[in-house]
Parts: structure tokens; C-alpha cells; sequence
């Protein structure tokens, strides 16, 4: 079984217009909310095999504040040009061409983006009709499929979806 946990960015800073939006970081509330979705995730036991993340600067900073709540390597990150502002198509592709492990029965990658690319990805690929996955939004999806490069458009199964405003 494989499960994707989908994460968009967390709150980023619109203090200085001239910044160009890759570069935009995180401000107080996106600092605050990233670490307390990564201890969620730590609660609910979540042991990701795979973080694979858009580069930009406040989805780099997200993935890093949980990476350190999940004790995962922040060497071990992957990060992946395409996701910057990527559509659905695009990130089925990169979800497709991650790696199995061989021998392990659930398999977790954690893919970290932008809207409106992961909404609508989410809502692709399990058939469900989320309206916005609000900043630091994390939703799980798991598929029967044995391999990352057999899943398809329909082929999942939401999980859950948490948020910072449904857990305060």
C-alpha cells in the first residue's frame, strides 16, 4: 500500500512587495503552524519514507519545520524543480517516479507544494471535491497499488485532512 500526504506551504511573508515570489519566506503564523502540523503528524505516528518538496522558499521552510518533528534528515530531502506552481499532470508525473522500497508494506512519501496544483491533485486523484487545501494543509491519501508508477487519476482514498483552524 502506498500513502501520499500532501502539504501546502505554510502562511508566507507579503512584507517586502519587491521580493520575487520564489524567495517569499514564512511569517510569524506560517512559523508557528508548520511545526505544530509536523507535531500532529508525529502524534499520529506518520514515519515518511520520502519528502520530496517545490524548492521555493517558504515550501522549502515548511518542509523543513516538519522534517525536524518527524526526525527526518533534512539531507535527505528531495527537492524538485517541478512542483513550483505545478498542475495536476505534473504532479502525478513526479509522484510516479518515486522510488519503491523493496520489502516494505506501506510506503509514505510526503509531497509539499502550491495551490491551486495540490488542490486539484487531491481532488484527481481520489475523487473527492476539497475546496482549498488552506496553508499548511495536510491531507493523506492512500492507494491499493503495489507501485508509485501505477497510480492514477481516481485510484486513492482521502484519509484524512487536517488544517491549523481544525485543530486549534
Amino acid at each position: 500500500m502506498k500513502k501520499l500526504i500532501i502539504i501546502r506551504h505554510a502562511k508566507s511573508s507579503w512584507d517586502d512587495p519587491a521580493l520575487d515570489d520564489f524567495d517569499r519566506p514564512l511569517n510569524k503564523r506560517g512559523e508557528k503552524d508548520a511545526p505544530r502540523m509536523g507535531k500532529l503528524l508525529r502524534e499520529m505516528k506518520i514515519t515518511p519514507d520520502y519528502l520530496i518538496t517545490s524548492p521555493a522558499l517558504r515550501t522549502m521552510e515548511t518542509c523543513k519545520h516538519i522534517a525536524r518533528k518527524l526526525d527526518f534528515p533534512s539531507n535527505k530531502i528531495i527537492s524538485d524543480q517541478r512542483l513550483y506552481h505545478a498542475g495536476t499532470e505534473m504532479i502525478l508525473q513526479i509522484v510516479k517516479e518515486i522510488p519503491d522500497r523493496k520489502n516494505d508494506t506501506e510506503e509514505i512519501a510526503m509531497l509539499f507544494g502550491h495551490n491551486p496544483g495540490l488542490t486539484e491533485f487531491v481532488n484527481a486523484v481520489s475523487n473527492e471535491a476539497i475546496v482549498n487545501i488552506p496553508t499548511c494543509g495536510v491531507t493523506c491519501i492512500s492507494f491499493s497499488q503495489t507501485q508509485w508508477s501505477s497510480l492514477k487519476f481516481g485510484s486513492g482514498k482521502m484519509e484524512w485532512f487536517y488544517y491549523p483552524k481544525k485543530i486549534d
